[in-house]
């Protein structure tokens, strides 16, 4: 899979612009699904999405495994529930996210989805490529 040059996005007007990417989150056991902007996050080791998605998804929030994660904020809980990424003809299947109650963002982070790709960030031009590694 390639996505190239794909440009950073500003959301607010006070908002600086970054790599934003959209994905499609999906409740495999549930078989729901949203759509979403997600950031591209190199400094997070877990994918992350915010606990307001879980009812959307069909995961009960609570039932999820529980575990206490550091953040940049500090020490905060998450539930790990088995979801689907997808982008492009790329899919992470039946991967452990953490749902998390103050994230306002979906965070794409290094382990179950950026350790997949070849991440070029050209800051200058302000855009992003992601493609997959020849095998």
């Amino acid at each position: 899979m390639q996505l190239i040059d794909i440009p950073f996005r500003q959301l607010s007007p006070n908002d600086i612009s970054r790599p934003w990417l959209p994905v499609i989150i999906v409740n495999p056991h549930a078989d729901k699904r949203i759509t979403v902007l997600a950031l591209i996050d190199t400094g997070a080791d877990e994918c992350a999405i915010p606990a307001s998605y879980a009812p959307l998804l069909g995961h009960d929030l609570m039932a999820g495994q529980v575990k206490q994660v550091k953040t940049g904020n500090g020490l905060t809980t998450a539930y790990s529930h088995t979801t689907t990424i997808e982008v492009g003809s790329f899919t992470a299947k039946n991967v452990l996210i953490d749902f998390m109650p103050n994230l306002h963002v979906v965070l794409l982070g290094t382990k179950s989805f950026l350790s997949h790709f070849i991440l070029t960030i050209d800051y200058p031009r302000k855009i992003f490529s992601l493609t997959t590694p020849a095998r």
